[in-house]
């Protein structure tokens, strides 16, 4: 049995985030791409599609990793999808590209923190690595988001009107920089 559905795109970056650099969490998408998600547009099974693209560099003696999560709420507080904690290659790199992707399913909706999404992704780049060592010599890393089994992401109020935002959080505060080049967010329905 078909079921009619329809694709929007909800947001799109039309010039480059902030190069972000810090260990303490924040939004690397420009102003004008964060989106309002009005209360009640959610039902069980929407989905949204986010797929985010850049630069990255990275220090060759402990790296450390690299989070990015998806967030949401009043202020864009909540962590509605954490793609973990990636490791980033001991090889040095300025200004690689990356490419992250998300699919986040409306599993609840409701009051208080009974809404929740099922969210799984991966990240792309030269600079990432599976374990904290020297880059393939064959192939870019593709890591898994989150690297664990997948589960849903934090509750949150599906009743009252949210912004939806793109944070990274790297484990050290060297001189690891992600920056945001392009970035969308689609509804699918």
């Amino acid at each position: 049995m078909s079921r009619q559905s329809w694709q929007e795109t909800l947001a799109t970056a039309q010039s480059a985030g902030t190069a972000f650099t810090s260990n303490v969490a924040a939004s690397i998408l420009p102003a004008h791409a964060r989106v309002k998600i009005p209360a009640g547009f959610l039902q069980v099974g929407t989905q949204f599609k986010i797929e985010a693209c850049g630069r990255i560099s990275n220090v060759v003696t402990t790296p450390g990793t690299l989070t990015l999560d998806v967030r949401m709420g009043p202020t864009s507080n909540i962590i509605v999808f954490n793609g973990g904690a990636m490791q980033l290659s001991t090889t040095a790199h300025t200004n690689v590209p990356w490419w992250f992707e998300a699919l986040l399913t409306c599993r609840a909706v409701g009051a208080g923190t009974t809404a929740n999404f099922m969210g799984q992704g991966r990240f792309s780049s030269q600079a990432a690595s599976a374990t904290a060592v020297a880059d393939s010599t064959t192939t870019h890393g593709t890591l898994l988001a989150p690297n664990t089994a997948p589960a849903v992401g934090t509750g949150f109020d599906s009743t009252v009107d949210m912004w939806a935002d793109l944070f990274a959080t790297f484990s050290l505060n060297a001189t690891n920089s992600i920056q945001v080049e392009q970035y969308s967010i689609w509804a699918l329905n």
